[in-house]
């Protein structure tokens, strides 16, 4: 062995055929996101969102997430002197991400601006945030959807609501308003129940205090439990209702909430989720008794938002993850980016990619236009937004692995950063209802409320005329709406979001994009997988718009 010379011994090892690291890149360098903002109204936030690209595509940012997600939350229940304590520890990389997130308004403050596109600004900032680390975004979208439930309380939101939709993170438990920003959390499910929250037990009794409850019970899955306050639903004397629980009381003392143990979860490894139990728990009432689901309704809409909008963040950040890899590895003679098989794959997934970040940045709008009281666009936004909860996050996961095949062995390689993705995408579907809930919630309330039908199919409307097999998409939509039953919700639900999502890309795409979809989701010149789009498909107009450079 000792005959072997060095340089023999490191040609051993020469790497070659490998791409480059991805990073540093820009995480906003996206025509479909920018058009987007542009489109609904949130122009002004361009130049603050490329900025917010630069620093999520860098290297440092990148770092954060991996290592937030290597060194996952730790849970102390006492210190060392035996003292109940039920804190969490976080590697410092998740308060360098929770403190970018809270600064840039990621969290609460578009209910504090009173500007047009406020809450696209957010989605997204979202969008290109969370090219970092999905696990983070969990403490920023309850606290954002915490902010409409606590306005049912006036004197409660006259108190929080300034420090909730501030832009100051501050880790540390103490007195709530001695701090100069909150966060918000969740308490809704109990094992007995899940999404049933109408079968909670945990119990609310009143106090001599007017407003104020006393809480005990165990709740099955609450996320991020170093947040200052949760919405909490528990049973009062006149029903289910809403209560707001403060980890530290008034008086500086901790109030109780026992965590038993922090969920060992298939992915969101970053983010800690735990049971905690409630024992003589300090509450204050949010909104009247028995009207607790009430009061939660807006609280939903926004977190189903939340999960569209991380479900096409990492669809979208898989795919350039597969087209820089394409781009950079050859095999068989040529660069993967210039194999006609691969650019079928990569042009699907860009399809997919764009209807969903399109989709999500129109729900987005009718958010913030519904906020400002346009009634059209809150009965569009109550449908749409389910419908695309459903849909959008249904496809992560399958867009998710068929990215990570691009990178072949590499992709299932840790270090990649995809399997960390892949893991993530399956929670969007599940975490504010599974798939059968939001689809069993399209059906209410298209019964329960006309309007919403009306408001979607006037959304269709606008792109009557131009493309055929759209249109008759829209007449067969209409024909199912007729019957529709429990049993065929999904399939009802599934056309609604492909309808929907054709109709926004005839109108704002590019051509190629838009007869690649009606082609192969609405006319059936498509296969099971991605990468079988129809040979008449501009692949090389569909890639340059979502890579560039890779046509």
């Amino acid at each position: 062995m000792d005959s072997l010379a060095a340089p023999e011994q490191a040609a051993t090892h020469a790497v070659t055929n490998q791409p480059p690291p991805l990073a540093p890149y820009d995480a906003s360098d996206d025509p479909v996101l920018l058009e987007g903002l542009r489109r609904e109204g949130a122009d002004w936030a361009e130049e603050g969102l490329r900025r917010l690209g630069l620093r999520a595509g860098s290297a440092e940012a990148q770092e954060w997430a991996d290592q937030a997600n290597r060194h996952e939350p730790v849970l102390r229940t006492h210190d060392r002197y035996g003292n109940r304590v039920d804190e969490v520890d976080f590697h410092p990389s998740w308060h360098h991400l929770m403190r970018t997130a809270v600064a840039e308004g990621l969290a609460g403050t578009p209910w504090a601006e009173d500007r047009t596109g406020a809450h696209v600004a957010r989605t997204a900032g979202g969008l290109v945030w969370g090219h970092t680390d999905a696990g983070h975004g969990c403490p920023t979208s309850m606290t954002y959807a915490a902010i409409p439930a606590l306005r049912k309380e006036p004197e409660l939101a006259k108190v929080y609501e300034s420090l909730l939709t501030g832009r100051e993170y501050e880790p540390e438990l103490r007195v709530p308003t001695r701090k100069r920003g909150l966060l918000a959390g969740m308490g809704m499910t109990e094992k007995q129940g899940g999404s049933d929250v109408r079968t909670n037990t945990t119990t609310a009794t009143p106090t001599a205090e007017s407003g104020m409850y006393t809480l005990r019970g165990h709740k099955w899955f609450t996320s991020a439990p170093m947040c200052d306050v949760f919405l909490v639903l528990a049973q009062a004397p006149g029903g289910l209702s809403c209560f707001l629980v403060p980890r530290v009381l008034p008086d500086g003392s901790r109030n109780t909430f026992r965590i038993q143990r922090l969920k060992d979860k298939l992915g969101n490894r970053s983010n800690a989720s735990s049971e905690p139990e409630f024992d003589g728990t300090v509450a204050w009432l949010v909104g009247p008794e028995g009207q607790g689901v009430k009061t939660i309704i807006e609280m939903v809409n926004c977190t189903r938002l939340d999960c569209v909008m991380m479900s096409a963040t990492l669809m979208r950040r898989t795919l350039v993850e597969a087209g820089h890899h394409a781009r950079h590895r050859s095999a068989f003679g040529a660069r993967l980016i210039d194999q006609p098989l691969m650019r079928n794959v990569l042009a699907d997934l860009a399809l997919e990619s764009e209807a969903a970040t399109t989709l999500t940045l129109r729900l987005a709008g009718a958010a913030d236009r519904a906020v400002r009281g346009d009634a059209g666009e809150q009965a569009f936004r109550r449908i749409a937004t389910a419908v695309g909860k459903y849909w959008v996050t249904k496809r992560g996961p399958a867009f998710t692995a068929e990215a990570l095949e691009c990178l072949g062995g590499n992709g299932y390689v840790e270090d990649s950063g995809m399997p960390r993705h892949y893991r993530e995408a399956p929670l969007l579907s599940i975490w504010e209802g599974s798939g059968n809930v939001n689809a069993l919630d399209v059906l209410r309330a298209l019964r329960r409320d006309p309007d919403t039908a009306q408001a979607l199919f006037g959304e269709l409307a606008l792109a009557q005329g131009a493309d055929a097999r759209l249109d008759a998409a829209v007449a067969r939509l209409r024909d199912q709406l007729a019957t529709a039953s429990e049993a065929g919700a999904r399939r009802l639900v599934e056309y609604m979001a492909l309808t929907l999502q054709a109709s926004l890309l005839v109108r704002h795409a590019p051509p190629a994009v838009a007869d690649a979809f009606c082609a192969t989701r609405l006319g059936g010149d498509w296969g099971h997988a991605f990468g079988t789009l129809p040979d008449a498909a501009d692949v090389a107009a569909i890639l340059g718009r979502a890579l560039p450079g890779a046509n």
